[in-house]
């Protein structure tokens, strides 16, 4: 009988132990399903960062079994290079550069990349040509001989301006061409060192509102032939007004182009999730308007504008109906 009890206990805590190992595979297989998506930004002080970080939020709060996660990085080349790498799942960057990418030209020349899909164009990066308006420039025509600076050599900035002088029949050859970033660029300009300096990014600029502050300035227009014909060249740029207004002292509405602002995916992501990410992000344009101004230009209508490589289907689908 003693035996029969302990073998009874036994079989009792076998039952015990295989019960907790079902558990505990359960557990395992719904630990499995969760999906992990990391989503590369931009610099903590930029744009990119705080709408990342929304986005995040939304897909953890509208996907069942999500987990995302947002992280600072160098932007736009950095991000491209990273989905190559497949050490991040989506992206912000900018739509030049990734057309670039995906193309092999520019900074990508030889170093094509081929897994990246687009999910939706967010909002616009407007090139602006800033000069001050003492210095008499009232068109880029007008810049023939002058010393500007055409950004950081290599950059996504620096393109913009060869392409656009080149659709006013322009050459680095025509001007002292200074390969200064725009902080460089934009002090230069209150120094007096150029006579003007350029930059792609959403409008108002924080350091053009400061030169602004101190000196009146004039933002020189991309329009006409010359916006038709370089948006004929290269696909990815669009056009663009800056109100009257947008820097103090400068009362003019100014015609120009102006990249966009993007998420792009890995092709890892099937059309599935592509498709319920795009809805996640469109069904909660409130939170991205909480996250930063540049929210309130985000719109599902717009959403295709100035698209530079082929989309995940899902998104695609989802943003035609």
């Amino acid at each position: 009988m003693k035996f029969s009890s302990f073998k009874k206990a036994l079989l009792t805590g076998l039952a015990t132990i295989a019960a907790a190992a079902m558990l505990v595979g359960c557990g395992a297989d719904q630990g499995a399903q969760k999906q992990f998506l990391n989503i590369a930004t931009g610099g903590t002080a930029g744009t990119y960062y705080p709408i990342g970080g929304a986005f995040a939020e939304i897909l953890n709060k509208e996907i069942p079994g999500m987990n995302a996660s947002a992280q600072s990085t160098g932007a736009t080349v950095a991000n491209i290079n990273m989905l190559k790498e497949g050490s991040v799942d989506l992206a912000i960057v900018q739509n030049d550069i990734t057309y670039y990418a995906v193309n092999g030209t520019e900074m990508f020349k030889d170093k094509k990349v081929d897994n990246i899909r687009g999910i939706a164009t967010l909002y616009p990066e407007t090139c602006q040509f800033v000069t001050l308006d003492s210095s008499g420039i009232k068109s880029i025509a007008d810049l023939k001989g002058k010393r500007v600076a055409v950004g950081a050599a290599g950059s996504g900035v620096e393109a913009n301006v060869r392409q656009i002088l080149a659709a006013y029949g322009i050459e680095y050859s025509d001007i002292d061409a200074q390969y200064l970033s725009f902080a460089e660029g934009a002090n230069a300009l209150k120094d007096g060192n150029v006579d003007v300096a350029c930059l792609t990014a959403g409008y108002p600029t924080a350091s053009v509102q400061d030169i602004a502050s101190q000196h009146k300035v004039r933002l020189l227009p991309v329009d006409g032939a010359e916006a038709d014909a370089l948006i004929a060249k290269y696909p990815f740029y669009t056009k663009t007004t800056v109100p009257a207004g947008t820097y103090a002292g400068f009362d003019e509405e100014i015609p120009t182009v102006s990249v966009m602002a993007m998420l792009v995916c890995t092709d890892k992501v099937d059309d599935k999730l592509g498709g319920e990410i795009a809805k996640a992000i469109f069904s909660n344009l409130d939170r991205l308007q909480a996250a930063h101004s540049v929210g309130k230009l985000i719109t599902k209508e717009g959403a295709l504008k100035g698209m530079s490589l082929p989309m995940n289907k899902g998104a695609e689908d989802f943003l035609k109906k």
